[in-house]
């Protein structure tokens, strides 16, 4: 790594950092790492062939559409419900209290487990087992909190998810001839991908997993020093994106508390925090996490003011359509 290559990381490192301490005191780092699963779990989507936007997730999440490409046809490598079930998995054994928080919430919402087994039973039967086996050693000690270290245990990783060859599909002809063919070959570098939020956090380099630091290329380059050089240019985009993204989160939720001041026992706050992290929730979600009848669900919605789009939806999408 010449010179110039390494203060480029040193300068990344240390936004990363301030990114990671933002989040140990932000207000609205409950909000933010809600929108930072979608992007992730839009991220991942590239990676794995069924490219996404923020909009798709969340319009699934409130109830408006079955999972994004779900009536796409029988071409798409895995599901998206799929896909999305193990971005929403990569902490579900998190002991931190506020990372467990924002899990509940969003099952509450959307239980992806269960949008898994409904739409997509083959790709979790196909990739479980090498996810499982993945993340297990993506947790194993790193021997440098550095991204060289990374690199080089994403290369392990991969050689990981390298399957077995399965079974061929046997067809017989019309004359009586069996042939045996070959069996369609799926990706799994998105896999790996999947996990690098948690090596991140396990490396040392984060205090918590960061849902949307989605750090890999899709196709891997022939070293790990190669790899480095190309997760410091996207770890500096994906940390520049969430300050800011950050930065207009916590303005939105600074001005819901302002104007709850004089309603301090209503849940129209409450309401409005849920709102900036899943836009267009229906009655019946609002009903189950405020634990509102139906009817007083419906009437706060009525009342609450419409909320913006998140910034990175519209990044995201793009990053996903490339």
């Amino acid at each position: 790594m010449d010179s110039a290559t390494s203060a480029h990381l040193s300068e990344t490192l240390l936004l990363l950092g301030r990114l990671d301490g933002r989040l140990q005191h932000s207000p609205a780092a409950d909000i933010f790492l809600a929108r930072a699963r979608l992007a992730g779990a839009v991220a991942l989507s590239g990676l794995a062939g069924v490219p996404i936007k923020v909009q798709d997730l969340q319009d699934w999440i409130s109830g408006r559409s079955p999972p994004p490409r779900a009536s796409e046809g029988l071409n798409d490598p895995i599901s998206v419900a799929a896909v999305f079930h193990f971005a929403i998995s990569i902490d579900e054994d998190s002991r931190d209290p506020l990372m467990r928080a924002t899990l509940n919430v969003l099952r509450t919402v959307l239980d992806d487990r269960a949008e898994a087994e409904a739409y997509a039973q083959d790709d979790l039967a196909h990739f479980g087992l090498c996810w499982r086996r993945v993340r297990e050693a993506a947790d194993q000690r790193y021997p440098s909190a550095g991204l060289e270290a990374i690199a080089e245990r994403v290369f392990e990783l991969a050689a990981l998810t390298e399957a077995e060859a399965d079974d061929g599909i046997k067809v017989v002809t019309v004359d009586g001839r069996s042939l045996n063919l070959p069996p369609r070959a799926r990706d799994r570098n998105w896999v790996v991908a999947a996990v690098l939020p948690r090596m991140l956090h396990r490396a040392g380099l984060t205090t918590r997993v960061i849902p949307s630091l989605i750090l890999l290329p899709k196709f891997l380059p022939s070293m790990p020093a190669e790899l480095v050089d190309d997760m410091v240019v996207m770890l500096r985009k994906a940390v520049d994106d969430a300050l800011r993204d950050l930065d207009t989160i916590e303005r939105s939720a600074a001005a819901i508390e302002i104007a709850s001041v004089a309603t301090k026992r209503s849940k129209a706050p409450i309401l409005a925090r849920l709102k900036l992290a899943y836009p267009g929730l229906k009655p019946a979600a609002v009903s189950r996490l405020l634990g509102v009848t139906p009817q007083g669900a419906r009437k706060l919605l009525a009342t609450s003011p419409p909320t913006g789009q998140p910034r990175h939806s519209a990044r995201a999408g793009a990053a996903s359509s490339r």
